[in-house]
């Protein structure tokens, strides 16, 4: 059964709630306090990127290219443990061996009020708040092959989030600065912004469920309450990898 979304403060407190927010992110950040935590599936083992990994620690950039890449969105919730399936079992072993022919995004799921200017998370502002920390992590670092490994990891650990040992942890592994996020969070409103068009972005594509898989702007596949729905060409790495190689092939050919 769904949570009921949790809602932030009406327009007249939005202020308010962002220095409440901020602060509470720098106490978690620097005393390393636990968060609340939620029912967690059974741990998996992170996938690696060793087939196409640099020195540094992310996959290798691709020489800058005229051919048009097919549109890969993932659509999740930063404390979703289906996202944590989706992301483990199909998106990032995918990604090893199409991130060249795909141009990807994550986008968030949560509710935009109007009435209110407020955002909702389904888990809580503590979702909100991981949501805001890793598009501050693909805003800062816009490679993909580098912020999604930052938020798999992130994800792996997902009922943490945004403990200061985790978030720093991601950042150390994947090569971010973690000051440079923290500053990103912690700027009054800009997290909140990024959030706010990622989850109007998921919202106009009709995207309600965490986590949602979308291929040239088409919905692939679905993971939902642990099983894989709605994926019409199938589940596997190798029915996605299929799939964008024929749409790249066929457009580029």
């Amino acid at each position: 059964m769904p949570h009921r979304p949790l809602r932030f403060q009406t327009r007249r407190s939005i202020l308010a709630l962002l220095l409440t927010l901020t602060v509470c992110f720098l106490f978690r950040i620097f005393s390393g306090s636990p968060l609340p935590q939620l029912s967690c599936l059974h741990s998996f083992r992170r996938p690696q990127l060793s087939d196409a990994v640099s020195n540094q620690g992310s996959l290798s950039v691709p020489e800058m290219s005229s051919k048009w890449k097919v549109p890969l969105e993932v659509h999740i919730m930063s404390k979703c443990p289906d996202a944590k399936t989706c992301l483990h079992d199909l998106v990032v072993p995918a990604m090893q061996r199409v991130f060249d022919k795909v141009d990807f995004k994550l986008s968030y799921i949560g509710t935009a009020t109007d009435q209110d200017d407020g955002i909702a998370c389904m888990h809580g502002p503590t979702e909100c708040l991981g949501n805001m920390v890793e598009l501050c992590a693909s805003q800062l670092y816009p490679d993909p092959k580098i912020y999604l490994g930052f938020t798999m990891c992130m994800t792996e650990q997902y009922r943490h989030i945004p403990e200061r040992n985790l978030v720093e942890d991601c950042a150390a592994e994947h090569g971010m600065d973690f000051d440079k996020l923290n500053e990103c969070v912690s700027d009054e409103g800009h997290a909140l912004e990024l959030l706010r068009e990622s989850v109007e972005r998921s919202a106009n594509a009709s995207v309600k469920v965490s986590c949602t898989v979308r291929l040239d702007e088409n919905v692939r596949c679905v993971m939902d309450g642990g099983q894989w729905k709605n994926c019409k060409n199938g589940s596997s790495v190798d029915d996605l990898v299929r799939d964008v190689g024929k749409l790249y092939n066929a457009t580029n050919s």
